[in-house]
């Protein structure tokens, strides 16, 4: 009597082909969506200022369905990137400055 040959390789090859199927036809539907990468706050903890002289840039996050509150992030020269405390008096003066700044 000869062995049975196992069928999980053949099923595996077919569960793998699907899945890239899947992937590649997957984002066709969603043109135009805007595309969300994180549906959490990213600030956990906060700083209530850091000196402006150590900051490369600022992204400001509004708050959305991701997250309830504004989110200050700043990339510091040394690559770090560090949250801010969006109600600390020196890190409103610092919105305030880059928004007059682009009018």
């Amino acid at each position: 009597m000869a062995p049975a040959a196992p069928r999980a390789p053949r099923l595996l090859g077919a569960a793998r082909l699907l899945l890239l199927l899947l992937l590649l036809l997957g984002p066709a539907g969603t043109a135009g969506a805007p595309v969300v990468a994180e549906l959490r706050c990213q600030c956990l903890q906060t700083l209530q200022g850091i000196h402006l002289k150590n900051i490369r840039s600022v992204q400001v996050t509004p708050s959305g369905p991701h997250c309830a509150q504004t989110e200050v992030v700043a990339a510091l020269k040394d690559g770090r990137e560090v949250c801010l405390n969006p109600e600390a008096p020196l890190v409103k003066r610092m919105i305030q400055k880059i928004l007059s700044n682009s009018n």
